[in-house]
């Protein structure tokens, strides 16, 4: 019997987890380790000094290493990293050679040849086999003619500088003037995508690139990893590089077969080994036995203690939630800092949304505070729980738990971490432009969250509060749906729901307002006005513009009117986007907000649009309203080049 008990308990798993970030770097920070480079007075990382000097090469790389893969499990973790970082050349036309973020074999060292093209990861010819083990982006500002291609660039390396991609990178401005760069570096362990975003400058605006790469990790690299940056001069040439903030995140679940950071096991006899697991298996059996029973012991304890009507019924409600968990207000005040102004990402009527660090799970979150006496309010509250804490789409904001202690008058949600913040903040508040291509993948982002929301669950949701402020944007920009608080269910069979009148002024369905029912073709409304706002650059709604620009929607449809729809798409992308995935997503936006629901098309009718799958409809504007017709057998213009490619900026 207890050889069945341990059977059970013994094999369980665990997750490997690391996260930090550093907004500034001390000479006396202990958590990176240093070769030929330091922390200066300005609390930066200088990889190659702070003077310009020829045949230099350094490093940093986090002090601990990385449990890249699981050997027993084949288990991959998920990484994320962003960092700022400066390439300046001092006002010098001539400058080299660049830097990378890099992982390699844990003991990897810094070689002496490793100067040069060779962006102080590698040494050619290796001296050991840890030299010509890596996997690297690199920002590369020289080109080597044996494998670089022309001009500036970002390439992702694999055991050799020779790139298995690359992209130019629009840097001549920011290396030229010492302008600070951006990069976010992803890793899923699913897809085995190596993403890279990062940052250039065209015409002296910051805009958006992107990079990246199927490859699996395990066939090039050990378990564990030392990852950090390296960077070099050249050998008639210089640049400064400086690494001015980092952070970085990682989880790898692995079994009880746990390895260690230098990858061998113990050589013990046999059966003194075998001995000592069954001493091992007896100890984690008999502790994971007592932790059971003691949680088992103090949940019931928890529960009879529980005398607050309201939040106990609120308990059971969210019961059939499957993933997010209750936290304590305790728990979430200490992982804000007891909501620190310094934490605060938003605001908004309904309160504040806070980042936190929770130690237990070893993640980042985003915490919103909802005072009950706010817009929000207890009901928001809990059709937000209800709702989302069900659906499981990789297109909508995961909630991961909850908190309702109204002794305290506090109502919290928590929800994961979106890093790059919300898609107005992009396109209405921030100096970095977001390309076409970027753009044109977040509105079909949406449209698949809006489909699973229509069609893909047992229940129809209807959101009822789409907008751009409420699209948030992870570490590689892809967009995903969140405030669930005005959303409501209904039947499949039903079209429509009556209710209470909600949303927000520009993005709300004309034609709830009088007949006060929410519906699928609602949110296809305000799925519309977010297309126009990404094709245009513009709110739905700015007193500031001229008389007839105020409205967005109209404008576009005075435009259409006169042939010259695509004067709408907005001007600070210089022209550098697909014509005809611009004048697409223009008219599939005046679609959507048809101004007569019934002839608005379905999401998925939108999104075979958006995919060239489906001809998109020919529009009939006159001043005074719309009519649209679509045609039935033939083909849209656009579906002879729908599988151009995009016209990425650069």
């Amino acid at each position: 019997m207890i050889t069945n008990l341990f059977s059970v308990l013994t094999p369980f798993t665990f997750t490997s987890a690391l996260s930090f970030n550093f907004t500034s770097f001390s000479s006396q920070e202990l958590n990176i380790s240093y070769e030929k480079a330091y922390a200066d007075e300005d609390q930066v990382i200088q990889l190659t000094g702070s003077a310009l000097k020829e045949g230099l090469a350094g490093r940093a790389t986090y002090f601990r290493p990385m449990h890249l893969w699981n050997k027993a499990s084949g288990n991959l973790t998920d990484f994320s990293t962003h960092f700022t970082f400066v390439i300046d050349s001092q006002n010098q036309t001539k400058y080299a050679d660049g830097l990378t973020f890099f992982l390699a074999p844990n003991g990897s060292k810094l070689s002496t040849g490793a100067y040069g093209k060779n962006l102080g990861l590698y040494n050619y010819p290796p001296s050991n086999s840890l030299d010509s083990c890596f996997v690297a982006v690199e920002f590369d500002i020289w080109s080597n003619f044996q494998w670089d291609p022309r001009g500036a660039h970002v390439g992702i390396d694999i055991n050799s500088m020779n790139s298995v991609a690359n992209v130019p990178w629009l840097s001549n401005i920011s290396i030229m003037e010492g302008k600070t760069n951006e990069a976010w570096i992803s890793y899923n362990s699913s897809s085995k995508n190596l993403s890279v975003v990062f940052t250039g400058f065209k015409n002296n605006v910051t805009i958006l690139q992107s990079l990246s790469r199927i490859v699996d990790l395990r066939n090039y690299l050990p378990e564990w990893v030392t990852f950090g940056f390296s960077a070099a001069t050249g050998y008639n040439s210089s640049a400064l590089h400086t690494i001015k903030s980092w952070d970085f995140s990682s989880s790898l679940e692995i079994d009880n077969n746990n390895t260690n950071p230098k990858g061998s096991s113990l050589n013990l006899p046999a059966r003194k080994r075998n001995t000592s697991m069954l001493v091992v298996g007896f100890i984690v059996g008999g502790v994971i036995l007592v932790g059971g029973l003691a949680m088992i012991l103090f949940v019931l304890w928890k529960r009879n203690r529980r005398n607050k009507e309201d939040d106990r019924a609120l308990d059971e409600e969210f019961k059939r939630g499957k993933g997010p968990r209750r936290f304590s207000y305790d728990e979430l005040a200490h992982a804000t800092n007891d909501f620190n102004d310094k934490e605060k990402l938003g605001q908004g009527g309904f309160g504040g949304v806070y980042r936190g660090f929770l130690r237990d799970f070893d993640t980042i979150v985003a915490v919103k505070r909802v005072l009950e006496g706010s817009r929000q309010g207890i009901r928001e509250y809990a059709s937000e729980v209800k709702i989302i804490s069900q659906l499981r789409h990789k297109n909508l904001v995961q909630l991961i738990g909850w908190c309702h202690e109204r002794s305290k008058g506090q109502l919290l949600l928590v929800y994961d971490f979106m890093p790059n913040g919300s898609l107005d903040s992009h396109l209405f508040r921030e100096e970095a432009l977001l390309t076409w291509e970027v753009r044109y993948k977040i509105i079909q982002d949406l449209a698949s969250a809006l489909l699973y929301l229509h069609e893909g669950w047992e229940r129809c949701v209807l959101h009822r509060d789409i907008k751009s402020s409420n699209i948030m944007l992870d570490s590689n920009f892809n967009a995903k749906l969140g405030d669930f608080g005005l959303a409501r269910l209904v039947d499949h069979a039903k079209a429509s729901r009556i209710t209470d009148l909600a949303g927000t002024k520009g993005y709300m369905d004309p034609t709830c307002v009088t007949t006060r029912r929410a519906s699928k073709e609602s949110d296809v409304y305000s799925f519309g006005i977010v297309a126009l706002e990404l094709a245009c650059g513009r709110k739905p709604i700015n007193h500031e513009a001229p008389e007839d620009q105020v409205v967005m929607l109209n404008w576009v449809k005075e435009l259409h009117e006169l042939g010259e729809v695509l004067n709408a798409a907005d001007q600070r992308l210089g022209g550098c986007f697909n014509e005809q995935q611009m004048k697409c997503l223009l008219i599939l936006g005046l679609w959507c907000a048809h101004s007569e629901h019934d002839r608005r098309p379905s999401i998925r009718e939108a999104i075979q649009v958006l995919n060239f799958e489906a001809p998109f409809p020919l529009l009939q504007l006159d001043t005074l309203g719309s009519s649209y017709r679509t045609p039935m057998n033939e083909a849209a213009s656009l579906l002879s080049t729908s599988n151009g490619a995009t016209n990425y900026m650069g």
